[in-house]
């Protein structure tokens, strides 16, 4: 027979048999000792088969009632939990949340948003996918990612967005290179001197910028070597294979057998963003992105 009984029903069982009286099982469920005699009896009769043996002088299990308990009382826990842990993921305090972030935001910006998060909810699951700014706007629009820190700006009516950096670009080159001792360094200095930058399918949104920087003045880019990642990058400069371009808030990584020097262009910034899809965003990312509104941007950014 099929069981359409409700867990009413069962926890009232369940109490009924630990108590093994129907007196007490009442006054522990608050309810009228007929009430609780009229449950039992519907959940019998749905079952099909008798739970208890009921005397004027005891109370007792029947075979099928022990194993039935049993098998009751694991339910109803797992019961509890999925309800206790659905309410945290209601209320964003538990489930999982996905966030994307470019290679500029991986020593830095991500590092110092996820444990702030982690702080304030432990118990949520944080998924962190490296995708290129390009790659993250796809995976938001495909529901792939929550969120992204990604190189802005980024104007979508389907997206809001938040500033976490906008910082001056500096130079990067070997200690003893040329342009380490002039005293300004700005866009026509930089376009004769090859580059080491990261590779289009990877950093596309990065080399844009500054190509509309260097296109802006007339000038092109020489882009000498091309490197798969930003250790590698900053190994070909050390090595005096030319030089490149960084945030400033990745200066402090630079190896000591190379200099920095901030770019005296007003052109030369890059911002990081952070960006979810602005239609329903669920409570985890509305609580990551008021805890990011809240964070201290690094130095030389402007919000």
């Amino acid at each position: 027979m099929r069981w359409d009984g409700s867990i009413e029903l069962a926890e009232s069982f369940v109490v009924v048999a630990e108590e093994l009286s129907f007196r007490r099982g009442a006054e522990r469920l608050h309810i009228d000792q007929s009430a609780l005699t009229r449950r039992i009896q519907k959940l019998e009769q749905q079952l099909g088969f008798k739970l208890l043996e009921r005397t004027t002088r005891e109370v007792a299990l029947t075979p099928a009632g022990r194993s039935f308990y049993e098998a009751t009382v694991e339910l109803l826990h797992e019961y509890a939990r999925a309800v206790s842990t659905s309410r945290l993921v209601a209320q964003g305090m538990a489930g999982e949340l996905r966030l994307a972030y470019m290679s500029f935001a991986a020593t830095v910006q991500m590092p110092a948003l996820v444990s702030r998060y982690r702080q304030h909810y432990p118990h949520v699951s944080l998924d962190l996918r490296y995708i290129r700014t390009q790659g993250q706007k796809l995976a938001l629009a495909s529901n792939e990612i929550d969120l992204g820190l990604m190189i802005g700006p980024f104007d979508h009516p389907d997206f809001e967005t938040m500033t976490i950096a906008d910082e001056p670009l500096y130079l990067v080159a070997p200690r003893d290179h040329p342009l380490t001792r002039k005293r300004k360094i700005g866009p026509q200095a930089l376009a004769e001197h090859e580059l080491i930058l990261g590779e289009m399918n990877e950093w596309e949104a990065y080399r844009w910028r500054l190509s509309e920087i260097y296109s802006s003045e007339g000038l092109t880019m020489k882009v000498a070597l091309e490197a798969s990642n930003p250790m590698a990058l900053l190994g070909l400069v050390a090595a005096g294979m030319g030089i490149t371009i960084y945030p400033e808030s990745l200066v402090g990584f630079v190896g000591e057998r190379l200099s920095f020097r901030q770019i005296d262009d007003p052109r030369f910034r890059l911002e990081t963003i952070l960006a979810w899809k602005r239609a329903t965003p669920s409570k985890s990312v509305r609580a990551f992105v008021a805890l990011a509104r809240q964070l201290d941007r690094p130095s030389g950014s402007q919000a």
